[in-house]
Protein backbone atom coordinates (compact mmCIF):
# COMPACT_ATOMS: atom_id res chain seq x y z
CA UNK A 1 0.00 0.00 0.00
CA UNK A 2 2.51 2.04 0.66
CA UNK A 3 4.16 1.65 -2.25
CA UNK A 4 0.77 3.46 -4.45
CA UNK A 5 1.35 6.60 -2.40
CA UNK A 6 4.97 7.07 -4.42
CA UNK A 7 3.95 7.82 -7.68
CA UNK A 8 1.19 10.56 -6.23
CA UNK A 9 3.68 12.54 -4.28
CA UNK A 10 6.38 12.04 -6.48
CA UNK A 11 4.22 13.71 -9.61
CA UNK A 12 3.15 16.18 -7.02
CA UNK A 13 7.07 17.53 -6.86
CA UNK A 14 7.50 16.71 -11.06
CA UNK A 15 4.17 19.40 -11.36
CA UNK A 16 5.79 21.99 -8.90
CA UNK A 17 9.15 21.93 -10.74
CA UNK A 18 7.57 22.47 -13.64
CA UNK A 19 5.27 25.42 -13.11
CA UNK A 20 7.31 28.60 -14.69
CA UNK A 21 8.31 30.96 -11.36
CA UNK A 22 7.23 34.41 -11.68
CA UNK A 23 8.59 37.59 -10.58
CA UNK A 24 6.73 39.65 -7.96
CA UNK A 25 5.78 42.09 -10.85
CA UNK A 26 4.88 39.18 -12.90
CA UNK A 27 2.17 37.50 -10.46
CA UNK A 28 1.01 41.30 -9.80
CA UNK A 29 -0.16 41.59 -13.03
CA UNK A 30 -1.17 38.09 -13.99
CA UNK A 31 -3.47 37.59 -10.91
CA UNK A 32 -6.08 39.93 -13.19
CA UNK A 33 -5.57 37.68 -16.30
CA UNK A 34 -4.44 34.56 -15.41
CA UNK A 35 -4.93 33.56 -12.12
CA UNK A 36 -4.67 29.92 -11.88
CA UNK A 37 -1.03 29.99 -13.39
CA UNK A 38 -0.12 33.17 -9.97
CA UNK A 39 -1.43 30.83 -7.84
CA UNK A 40 0.62 27.77 -9.15
CA UNK A 41 3.96 29.72 -9.24
CA UNK A 42 2.72 31.21 -5.28
CA UNK A 43 2.78 27.53 -4.03
CA UNK A 44 6.17 27.02 -5.40
CA UNK A 45 7.48 30.32 -3.76
CA UNK A 46 4.55 32.69 -1.54
CA UNK A 47 5.26 36.08 -1.11
CA UNK A 48 2.81 38.82 -0.11
CA UNK A 49 4.31 41.63 1.28
CA UNK A 50 4.66 43.84 -2.00
CA UNK A 51 0.75 43.37 -2.04
CA UNK A 52 0.13 44.37 1.96
CA UNK A 53 2.07 47.61 1.02
CA UNK A 54 -0.09 48.35 -2.26
CA UNK A 55 -3.16 47.83 -0.22
CA UNK A 56 -2.11 49.74 2.87
CA UNK A 57 -1.01 52.79 -0.40
CA UNK A 58 -4.06 52.75 -1.60
CA UNK A 59 -6.87 52.53 1.22
CA UNK A 60 -4.63 55.41 3.00
CA UNK A 61 -4.97 57.72 -0.07
CA UNK A 62 -8.71 56.50 -0.59
CA UNK A 63 -8.79 57.78 3.08
CA UNK A 64 -7.19 61.11 2.26
CA UNK A 65 -9.38 61.64 -0.61
CA UNK A 66 -12.51 61.05 0.92
CA UNK A 67 -11.39 63.42 3.94
CA UNK A 68 -10.47 66.02 1.54
CA UNK A 69 -13.96 66.11 -0.29
CA UNK A 70 -16.31 65.45 3.12
CA UNK A 71 -16.12 67.96 6.31
CA UNK A 72 -15.43 65.46 8.82
CA UNK A 73 -15.33 67.36 11.46
CA UNK A 74 -19.01 67.67 10.76
CA UNK A 75 -19.11 63.65 10.06
CA UNK A 76 -17.73 63.36 13.87
CA UNK A 77 -20.46 65.89 15.20
CA UNK A 78 -23.12 63.62 13.42
CA UNK A 79 -21.94 60.36 14.74
CA UNK A 80 -21.79 61.57 18.40
CA UNK A 81 -24.97 63.34 18.13
CA UNK A 82 -26.77 59.75 17.10
CA UNK A 83 -25.05 57.28 19.57
CA UNK A 84 -27.12 56.21 22.78
CA UNK A 85 -23.90 56.59 24.27
CA UNK A 86 -23.42 60.26 24.32
CA UNK A 87 -27.05 60.60 24.87
CA UNK A 88 -26.59 61.94 28.36
CA UNK A 89 -23.74 64.28 27.52
CA UNK A 90 -23.89 68.03 28.02
CA UNK A 91 -24.14 70.22 24.44
CA UNK A 92 -20.03 71.49 26.16
CA UNK A 93 -19.19 67.30 26.38
CA UNK A 94 -20.24 66.76 23.22
CA UNK A 95 -18.98 69.54 21.29
CA UNK A 96 -15.27 68.82 23.45
CA UNK A 97 -15.73 65.50 21.98
CA UNK A 98 -15.85 66.20 18.40
CA UNK A 99 -12.73 68.60 18.82
CA UNK A 100 -10.66 65.93 19.83
CA UNK A 101 -11.93 63.14 17.39
CA UNK A 102 -11.58 65.52 14.55
CA UNK A 103 -8.57 66.87 15.44
CA UNK A 104 -5.02 65.83 14.49
CA UNK A 105 -5.08 62.73 17.04
CA UNK A 106 -8.26 61.57 15.32
CA UNK A 107 -7.60 62.27 11.99
CA UNK A 108 -4.11 60.33 12.60
CA UNK A 109 -5.82 57.58 13.80
CA UNK A 110 -8.03 57.08 10.83
CA UNK A 111 -5.15 57.50 8.60
CA UNK A 112 -3.06 54.84 10.77
CA UNK A 113 -6.90 52.18 10.68
CA UNK A 114 -5.83 50.92 7.21
CA UNK A 115 -2.62 50.00 8.11
CA UNK A 116 -3.58 47.83 11.36
CA UNK A 117 -6.60 46.56 9.39
CA UNK A 118 -4.52 45.16 6.77
CA UNK A 119 -2.03 43.70 8.62
CA UNK A 120 -5.16 42.14 11.06
CA UNK A 121 -6.84 40.98 7.81
CA UNK A 122 -3.86 38.88 6.53
CA UNK A 123 -2.28 37.14 9.44
CA UNK A 124 -6.18 36.11 10.91
CA UNK A 125 -7.44 35.21 7.22
CA UNK A 126 -4.45 33.32 6.80
CA UNK A 127 -4.92 31.66 9.75
CA UNK A 128 -8.57 30.83 9.11
CA UNK A 129 -7.84 29.32 5.37
CA UNK A 130 -4.62 27.17 6.62
CA UNK A 131 -7.20 25.72 9.28
CA UNK A 132 -10.05 25.14 6.40
CA UNK A 133 -7.52 23.32 4.41
CA UNK A 134 -6.16 21.30 6.64
CA UNK A 135 -9.77 19.96 7.80
CA UNK A 136 -10.17 19.11 4.49
CA UNK A 137 -7.27 17.17 3.47
CA UNK A 138 -4.91 19.44 2.19
CA UNK A 139 -1.32 20.68 2.70
CA UNK A 140 -0.72 24.35 3.09
CA UNK A 141 1.91 26.43 4.80
CA UNK A 142 0.96 29.31 6.48
CA UNK A 143 3.08 31.66 4.14
CA UNK A 144 1.32 30.09 1.75
CA UNK A 145 -2.18 30.87 2.89
CA UNK A 146 -1.19 34.57 3.49
CA UNK A 147 -0.06 34.09 -0.61
CA UNK A 148 -3.94 33.36 -0.46
CA UNK A 149 -5.58 35.97 1.15
CA UNK A 150 -3.30 38.61 -0.33
CA UNK A 151 -3.67 37.59 -3.78
CA UNK A 152 -6.90 37.09 -3.83
CA UNK A 153 -8.21 40.50 -2.71
CA UNK A 154 -6.02 42.45 -4.42
CA UNK A 155 -7.63 42.74 -7.50
CA UNK A 156 -11.42 43.52 -5.86
CA UNK A 157 -9.57 46.42 -3.77
CA UNK A 158 -7.93 47.88 -6.97
CA UNK A 159 -10.40 47.53 -8.97
CA UNK A 160 -13.38 48.87 -5.74
CA UNK A 161 -10.87 51.82 -5.03
CA UNK A 162 -10.65 52.80 -9.11
CA UNK A 163 -13.91 52.69 -8.89
CA UNK A 164 -14.23 54.50 -5.67
CA UNK A 165 -11.70 57.37 -6.46
CA UNK A 166 -14.08 57.80 -9.71
CA UNK A 167 -17.67 58.08 -7.61
CA UNK A 168 -15.95 60.00 -5.45
CA UNK A 169 -14.64 62.76 -7.27
CA UNK A 170 -17.99 63.00 -9.27
CA UNK A 171 -20.52 62.60 -6.34
CA UNK A 172 -21.70 65.99 -4.36
CA UNK A 173 -20.14 66.24 -0.93
CA UNK A 174 -23.20 65.77 1.00
CA UNK A 175 -23.97 63.05 -0.62
CA UNK A 176 -21.16 60.70 0.96
CA UNK A 177 -22.15 58.78 3.91
CA UNK A 178 -18.67 57.79 5.73
CA UNK A 179 -20.69 55.73 8.02
CA UNK A 180 -21.14 53.53 5.24
CA UNK A 181 -17.74 53.54 2.72
CA UNK A 182 -19.36 50.78 1.05
CA UNK A 183 -21.64 52.77 -0.61
CA UNK A 184 -19.37 54.93 -2.32
CA UNK A 185 -18.50 52.42 -5.10
CA UNK A 186 -22.10 51.26 -5.76
CA UNK A 187 -21.67 48.08 -6.43
CA UNK A 188 -23.59 46.05 -4.01
CA UNK A 189 -27.27 45.15 -2.82
CA UNK A 190 -27.58 47.63 -0.14
CA UNK A 191 -28.12 50.23 -2.80
CA UNK A 192 -32.05 48.76 -2.29
CA UNK A 193 -32.22 49.73 1.31
CA UNK A 194 -31.63 52.78 3.25
CA UNK A 195 -28.55 52.29 5.30
CA UNK A 196 -30.60 53.33 8.81
CA UNK A 197 -32.45 49.93 8.12
CA UNK A 198 -29.57 48.11 10.14
CA UNK A 199 -29.52 44.22 10.31
CA UNK A 200 -31.39 44.41 6.25
CA UNK A 201 -28.88 47.00 5.06
CA UNK A 202 -25.64 45.28 6.34
CA UNK A 203 -26.95 42.01 4.75
CA UNK A 204 -27.63 43.48 1.21
CA UNK A 205 -24.32 45.26 1.35
CA UNK A 206 -22.14 42.28 1.83
CA UNK A 207 -24.00 41.28 -1.70
CA UNK A 208 -21.08 42.52 -2.99
CA UNK A 209 -19.80 42.41 -6.71
CA UNK A 210 -16.43 43.23 -5.93
CA UNK A 211 -16.60 40.72 -2.87
CA UNK A 212 -18.01 37.48 -5.17
CA UNK A 213 -14.84 38.01 -7.18
CA UNK A 214 -12.34 37.68 -4.31
CA UNK A 215 -14.48 34.45 -3.18
CA UNK A 216 -13.81 33.06 -6.65
CA UNK A 217 -9.99 33.75 -6.43
CA UNK A 218 -9.60 32.92 -2.86
CA UNK A 219 -11.67 29.54 -4.04
CA UNK A 220 -9.25 29.15 -6.70
CA UNK A 221 -6.20 30.20 -4.70
CA UNK A 222 -6.88 27.30 -2.08
CA UNK A 223 -7.50 24.56 -4.70
CA UNK A 224 -4.55 25.56 -6.81
CA UNK A 225 -1.76 26.01 -3.66
CA UNK A 226 -3.78 23.45 -0.76
CA UNK A 227 -3.97 20.85 -3.49
CA UNK A 228 -7.69 20.03 -2.56
CA UNK A 229 -10.78 19.25 -4.63
CA UNK A 230 -12.88 22.79 -5.79
CA UNK A 231 -15.89 21.87 -3.66
CA UNK A 232 -13.92 21.86 -0.89
CA UNK A 233 -12.54 25.37 -1.61
CA UNK A 234 -15.71 26.83 -1.73
CA UNK A 235 -16.80 24.87 1.12
CA UNK A 236 -13.95 26.44 3.38
CA UNK A 237 -14.72 30.24 1.64
CA UNK A 238 -18.52 30.33 1.58
CA UNK A 239 -18.15 29.02 5.00
CA UNK A 240 -16.29 32.11 6.12
CA UNK A 241 -18.37 34.35 4.28
CA UNK A 242 -21.24 33.43 5.55
CA UNK A 243 -20.16 33.72 8.65
CA UNK A 244 -18.85 37.38 7.86
CA UNK A 245 -22.16 38.40 6.90
CA UNK A 246 -23.69 36.87 10.24
CA UNK A 247 -21.51 38.56 12.36
CA UNK A 248 -22.32 41.74 9.92
CA UNK A 249 -26.03 41.30 10.36
CA UNK A 250 -25.76 40.31 14.41
CA UNK A 251 -23.43 43.63 15.02
CA UNK A 252 -26.23 45.48 13.17
CA UNK A 253 -28.65 44.23 15.21
CA UNK A 254 -27.18 44.97 18.57
CA UNK A 255 -25.59 48.01 17.98
CA UNK A 256 -27.21 49.80 14.68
Amino acid sequence: MSDQNIPSSSNNAASDSAVNSMSTAETLGNIFFDPGATFESLRKKPRFLVVALIMVVMFVGFSALLFQKVNFEEFVRQQIEKSPRTAQMTPEDKEKAVKMQSGPIGKTIAHILPIVAVAVMFSAGAGLYLLGVIAMGGVMSYKQAISVWAYSSLPPAVLGTLVGVIVLLMKPADSIDLAHPESITQANLGLLASSTSGPIYAFLSQMDLFQFYGLFLAALGLRKIGRISSGAAWTIVLAFFIIKVLGKVGWASMFG
